[in-house]
């Protein structure tokens, strides 16, 4: 049985045997004429080398193309994030988001300012967004932002009365939590609030981003001349009516940690909310 192949350089005839021939029949070249044909080695397809080279391959394939999808994306995601961010500020000013133009209406009406002590002044830099995705840097710049007393408020026309939107962020259950507190032009008595998660347990302290627990904090004082006195109680435990909301049933300890980021955040803006 043939099992090797030899190539006449002269005119290209394959000759199949164990060695080549005396003679070319193509073309009558002699035997110095003719090369053998190395086979190829082909990794077969049943093997484990093969199965890893081929995972291998679409791995790379595939995050290259992640890679190339959400680097030509990345305006466009930036730009829907600091939207989202908008819509988040208008909810808790009471603003009907689906009957606006929520980047017009905030442009028109919304100021992105900054507090150096108990004085708001011009903000220059980049919008703030939300703090869905918090991590180590963010909250280092935000604590160095809070020791240098720069402090973010976002200042509101609404209906030609002045309201004042502080952000504020802490930790739930499970992940991050994070909202807005607007506050009418006392900067005492809260006017409405928005509040969201990274993953709290449906149903439970995943409520905490339902008008239901959130309306319960229009007309509640922020504190007194000392301290930041609203609260979240345990759920049918509120005692003072001017600073405490119901806690969510089942869902204490996202409940303590809205309690928690509120009195934090809150109480970085006290020179400000003094009147």
């Amino acid at each position: 049985m043939a099992n090797k192949k030899f190539k006449c350089t002269t005119c290209g005839y394959i000759h199949e045997g164990d060695k080549a021939p005396e003679t070319c029949p193509q073309c009558n070249a002699p035997a110095s004429a003719f090369v053998e044909l190395k086979a190829e080695k082909k990794l077969p397809t049943t093997s484990n080398g093969y199965t890893f080279a081929y995972v291998a391959a679409m791995v790379v394939v595939v995050a290259f193309l992640l890679s190339f999808v959400s680097s030509s994306l990345r305006e466009r995601q930036d730009a829907n994030v600091k939207l989202d961010t908008k819509k988040q500020i208008l909810y808790s000013l009471n603003v009907d988001v689906k009957s606006v133009n929520p980047d017009a209406y905030f442009t028109e009406n919304v100021k992105d300012m900054i507090l150096k002590g108990d004085t708001i002044v011009e903000y220059k830099g980049e919008f703030v967004t939300n703090y869905e995705a918090e991590s180590k840097d963010k909250k280092d710049k935000d604590d160095k932002v809070i020791e240098e007393g720069r402090l973010h408020v976002f200042v509101c026309n609404l209906n030609g009365q002045t309201k004042y939107v502080i952000p504020v962020y802490g930790a739930g259950l499970w992940g991050a939590i994070w909202g807005y507190v607007a506050l009418n032009d006392d900067k005492n008595t809260v006017f409405g609030t928005y509040f969201s998660h990274a993953s709290e347990t449906p149903g439970l302290g995943a409520k905490i981003d339902t008008p239901k627990f959130q309306k319960q904090f229009e007309g509640k004082l922020v504190g007194d001349s000392t301290s930041v006195k609203i609260s979240v109680v345990k759920n049918g435990k509120v005692k003072d009516a001017k600073y405490e909301v119901d806690g969510i049933s089942g869902g204490t300890i996202t409940s303590t940690g809205v309690d928690a980021m509120l009195k934090n955040c809150l109480g970085n803006y006290t020179k400000f909310l003094k009147r």
